[in-house]
């Protein structure tokens, strides 16, 4: 004969299937757990190869200078310099283009280099203290600088400004363009 449960008896518990149960939520959250770890260590990783370019004029020593203010190195992509709108290839360019001539310039290109983190790059020396100070009087007026630069990451901004400008820009883009023949800075 077959054993009925009795009236005032709770039916037996299927242990092994609460066991099965439990075991999935904790899979669960141990996966949950894995997922926000890995997006932590990504943002960390993030914050340690995060480059940050901005220009800053030197008048003690007559020169336009960039910057890498943050951690990581800056993949510099491409370079656009302008004066009155039009697309300038070199230093010596842009001072012709500002009506300054016979200026003794040192330069430095960094189109297509690579920026260490805190690593200050003369871009502009002007050997005359008059001619530096007309310089930055004309240029802030009238010119202008896109520099488009990418972390290790592949993470990539847009530094846009007039020269040495406290009211620049940095916009996150996706890539770096490719700058049109004769718009590049530096070639």
């Amino acid at each position: 004969m077959s054993e009925r449960p009795r009236a005032n008896e709770a039916p037996a518990r299927n242990w092994d299937g609460l066991a099965a149960i439990i075991a999935a939520l904790i899979g669960a959250l141990a996966l949950v757990v894995s997922g926000y770890t890995a997006y932590l260590q990504r943002t960390q990783v993030r914050a340690q190869v995060w480059p940050y370019l901005m220009l800053a004029s030197y008048d003690t020593e007559n020169s336009v200078k960039l910057l890498n203010k943050g951690v990581g190195p800056a993949i510099v992509k491409s370079v656009r310099v302008t004066v009155d709108g039009k697309p300038q290839r070199t230093w010596r360019d842009v001072v012709t283009a500002l009506g300054l001539e016979h200026v003794p310039l040192r330069t430095s290109t960094i189109t297509d280099n690579v920026v260490s983190g805190g690593e200050v790059v003369p871009m502009l020396v002007i050997g005359d203290e008059d001619v530096y100070h007309r310089f930055r009087k004309v240029s802030a007026l009238r010119s202008g600088i896109e520099i488009c630069y990418c972390s290790t990451l592949e993470e990539c901004w847009l530094y846009a400004g007039d020269d040495a400008d406290t009211r620049a820009a940095h916009e996150p883009v996706d890539s770096c363009p490719a700058l049109p023949p004769g718009e590049a800075f530096g070639d």
